[in-house]
């Protein structure tokens, strides 16, 4: 049994008012309301129709879908001990038994096996610290590894990235842009399918409108919980936020039972097959799900990398005083 002080009961309750008396404004719009603001400001609001099993198997015939998806996990203390282990997967609807994987590894106890790494981030680690900017290099270059090695072996008719295809301009520009050419030079369609949305388009655009009286930008995966119908989908204007600028077109999704939204990024040259992939992704989108694409789904299971998996990894690959010496903290001993 665990007990919890009558103190934090107060600070729980007191976080509940905070957050209810921060949103009352926002929450006190109608959904007819905040519909019409977004079609006039944002998008437009459509009914996507789920693909046809001909449809379907026209897909297959042009090379099928590659889903991509990559994992991190951590084993150590605190800084420098402790080592970070990454794998991404490439996995083709039509070739499901070759998979792609990618993998590798950082610790700070060994910065100059990272100089190419921290070259290619020349600039960056401030923004978000060394370690930061190194982690996310690493995670996202090996999915773009991963595709880019699953695009030229099995050709397939669409990438499917997990993810908002930004992240890899903004994380990994140089694999990013080779990936980006090459799917422009095969008529590879490449998007990005993001399960957890941080923009805020609608919410600077509601801060904007001036009559609302809202003085707070806020997320627009708060703003859109709920207000979309099953198999809805907003198509952000190009001149809304910044992706368009970046060299991407996008759009928000209800793509299942679930209130929540999830969103979907592809290359601004690539636009006229928005829709397409629209219905593709709500198309493989089980009803009852949490709005996640189930051949990505299928991939984040298997690209994972569990906490007993990076344990079991090092323990048999390390020697043992190297494990506890350097990669072992105090509370992780007494677990062990």
């Amino acid at each position: 049994m665990y007990s919890v002080s009558e103190e934090l009961k107060d600070k729980v309750k007191e976080l509940n008012s905070t957050i209810k008396n921060k949103y009352k404004d926002v929450l006190s719009i109608d959904k007819k309301t905040l519909r019409n603001f977004i079609e006039d400001n944002i998008g437009e609001i459509l009914k996507l129709d789920r693909l046809s099993t001909e449809e379907l198997e026209k897909f297959l015939g042009k090379g099928g879908i590659l889903g991509v998806d990559g994992s991190m996990n951590k084993m150590g203390g605190a800084y420098p001990h402790f080592v970070e282990v990454y794998q991404g997967l490439a996995k083709s609807s039509l070739y499901s038994d070759q998979p792609i994987y990618k993998a590798d590894f950082y610790t700070p106890l060994n910065l100059e096996r990272e100089k190419a790494t921290l070259n290619e981030l020349e600039g960056k680690a401030d923004k978000g610290g060394k370690n930061d900017a190194i982690t996310d290099y690493k995670l996202s270059g090996i999915e773009v590894d991963a595709a880019l090695e699953g695009l030229n072996d099995f050709d397939p008719y669409a990438i499917m990235m997990d993810g908002s295809l930004i992240r890899y301009d903004i994380e990994c520009y140089n694999k990013w842009i080779q990936l980006r050419k090459e799917c422009e030079r095969k008529g590879v369609i490449l998007i990005g399918v993001i399960k957890d949305i941080k923009t805020s388009v609608i919410g600077q655009g509601l801060l904007e409108e001036r009559r609302f009286g809202i003085n707070d930008c806020f997320h627009d995966r708060e703003l859109l919980y709920g207000l979309l119908e099953y198999g809805e989908m907003i198509c952000i204007k190009d001149d809304v936020g910044k992706k368009s600028r970046e060299g991407f077109s996008s759009i928000f999704m209800r793509s299942s039972n679930s209130p929540s939204v999830i969103g979907m990024d592809i290359l601004d040259s690539q636009k006229e097959h928005l829709g397409e992939m629209a219905r593709l992704v709500f198309s493989l989108t089980p009803f009852n799900s949490r709005g996640v694409p189930l051949w990505l789904d299928i991939v984040d299971s298997e690209v994972k990398i569990s906490d007993k998996m990076v344990q079991n990894l090092l323990e048999r690959y390390l020697d043992r005083d190297v494990l506890e010496k350097f990669f072992i903290s105090e509370r992780d001993k007494r677990t062990l």
